[in-house]
């Protein structure tokens, strides 16, 4: 977690700093949290089995977008991202399992019984939760990498700083398939929740929150025009830009952040009920 926040530190000095590198260091370091955390109650299987689905079903669905427009919107990806599998980065892909994967853990949180199996209706309220959760954080950055860094091009712009509101939608669909079918994963098996203590959960709640903060950083000031274009040729003011999305950091990703947070501390007890 202390190097993902010196990475997200990193990228206010983009210019000195190849962003293909900031990127790599914010995409890579989520996935090691994510096997070392994940590995304690779903064990290596399940967690493996996890950020399979996120590759398999990110790489569809981001594929299926590049080229024919369903269910995002028409996009392409720039060579920012580095190297590409077909028609996306390879660090796209993995981008989904580290965001992904604390989506899930505070979805579960937020619901309460963490420490229960996951059955009855839980089983497709938690994907539909964690889901709002992985928008969150779309919603929170899209523009940032989109219509200022120019990692990823919408073709036909839109009304949210140069991103159509059908991305959010997509983001939606594509994040709900890969909960749902880890939910079915697990289904007749029961996580190895042991005796997690309080700590346990608050590093994915911490983990979470730093994604949340290193979105607040766009906000200083940096060299460069203060304003950009989008494909279309409509201009945006860059700190229009980074003023919204950080307001939107704070009052999407930071209230799931504060209530997860809260449920932990409502625990009775380390390993206990909620």
């Amino acid at each position: 977690m202390v190097c993902y926040a010196v990475a997200r530190v990193l990228q206010i000095f983009s210019g000195r700093v190849p962003l293909s590198v900031v990127v790599a260091l914010h995409v890579f370091l989520p996935v090691v949290f994510v096997l070392i955390h994940g590995a304690q109650s779903y064990r290596w299987r399940g967690i493996l089995t996890f950020v399979g689905i996120s590759l398999v079903a990110g790489n569809i669905f981001e594929n299926l977008g590049v080229r024919t427009g369903f269910p995002y919107g028409h996009y392409y990806f720039t060579e920012v991202m580095g190297p590409k599998l077909l028609a996306v980065p390879i660090m796209m892909g993995f981008a989904y399992v580290g965001m992904g994967y604390l989506c899930w853990t505070l979805a579960w949180l937020i619901l309460g019984k963490v420490h229960g199996p996951l059955n009855g209706s839980r089983r497709v309220t938690l994907p539909l939760v964690a889901a709002f959760l992985m928008v969150a954080w779309d919603l929170s950055q899209d523009p940032i990498w989109a219509t200022i860094l120019h990692c990823w091009i919408w073709v036909q712009g839109g009304p949210y700083f140069g991103v159509p509101l059908s991305n959010f939608f997509g983001w939606y669909l594509a994040a709900y398939v890969i909960f749902q079918l880890f939910a079915l994963y697990l289904r007749g098996r029961s996580p190895n929740w042991g005796a997690r203590s309080r700590g346990y959960w608050y590093q994915a709640v911490i983990f979470y929150a730093v994604f949340a903060a290193g979105n607040l950083l766009e906000v200083i000031p940096r060299a460069g025009l203060p304003v950009v274009s989008d494909a279309t040729g409509r201009q945006w003011q860059v700190s229009d830009i980074t003023g919204a999305c950080a307001l939107i950091t704070v009052f999407t990703m930071g209230a799931f952040a504060l209530i997860a947070w809260v449920r932990v501390m409502d625990q009775k007890g380390e390993g206990g009920s909620t």
